[in-house]
């Protein structure tokens, strides 16, 4: 009998859903930890990518100063990071980790992808360049980054010469946008933050794993994360192709980490992870 109501109780319990993930105390603001400044940056007008227009900010730490400059982190998608409330919370989760000492004092730069033709639609995931811009191999974007966007930064604020302050992040085909500028210019950029990464033929980016098994291994430290829920569509399977990254990434011995839950093709299990991934990407 004992052993019946035992099991009736349980049966009661509600079970943990798939894909139930949570932000942490470190994605929460802290009175105690200085607050950085968000600016929004006027909106930026592409010669690289032509007729291409997009907004863009920067988060700046209580704690830069011009005389030592700071580490870099350049996020695709923006706007999906940049708030205090939304999703990601980076500017929080920055102002905790720098506070702690988890972080060197690092700027955030938070970059949509670029739109042509008329006014900008409502949703900046609807930027009709974020496919070309994203999802496409070859050095184009960093050459963006590195010629259009981070000379604006470098006007106003002093940046680290090292290569292994420059970090690069997104999800999705920012994702692969990002491990596509470390790839190319590892003497900018050395640490890769990949989330729901699109691994997969969009654009030809399903040749990373074999090319990552054939190439001299490079310097760079990399975390990727995906969920079994993933998508799977005639593109390919996100989680297959982020699982043979990861292979390909411990057949070379690459300095990488891979966290692979239940989630689907969304922020929730990125976001909850992300304080720890920056512990461990910075350390």
């Amino acid at each position: 009998m004992i052993r019946l109501l035992a099991l009736a109780s349980l049966a009661c319990l509600p079970l943990l859903a798939a894909d139930d993930y949570k932000l942490g105390p470190l994605s929460q603001e802290n009175p105690a930890a200085p607050k950085g400044r968000v600016i929004q940056m006027p909106e930026h007008v592409s010669k690289i990518f032509p007729g291409t227009r997009r907004d863009w900010w920067v988060y700046v730490p209580a704690q830069y100063t011009p005389e030592k400059p700071a580490n870099l982190m350049v996020f695709q998608d923006g706007h999906d990071y940049v708030g205090v409330k939304g999703a990601w919370r980076v500017p929080v989760v920055f102002d905790n980790l720098i506070a702690a000492g988890d972080m060197q004092p690092t700027l955030a730069v938070f970059l949509n992808p670029g739109h042509s033709g008329g006014s900008k639609p409502a949703s900046a995931w609807k930027n009709n360049n974020r496919g070309r811009e994203y999802n496409s191999l070859g050095g184009t974007y960093a050459r963006f980054l590195l010629e259009e966007i981070l000379p604006q930064v470098q006007k106003d604020y002093r940046l680290t010469d090292n290569p292994e302050g420059w970090a690069i992040a997104g999800a999705s085909s920012g994702a692969i946008c990002a491990f596509t500028v470390a790839w190319e210019r590892p003497d900018k950029f050395r640490k890769v933050f990949s989330t729901i990464g699109s691994y997969v033929d969009l654009a030809g980016g399903h040749v990373y794993p074999s090319l990552i098994r054939i190439t001299e291994r490079k310097p760079l430290r990399i975390y990727l994360q995906d969920g079994s829920g993933d998508l799977d569509n005639p593109f390919g399977s996100w989680p297959v192709a982020n699982r043979q990254m990861a292979a390909a990434l411990a057949f070379m011995k690459y300095d990488y980490t891979f966290t692979f839950g239940d989630g689907a093709h969304n922020s929730k299990h990125g976001a909850s992870l992300f304080p720890e991934a920056m512990k461990w990407l910075w350390r």
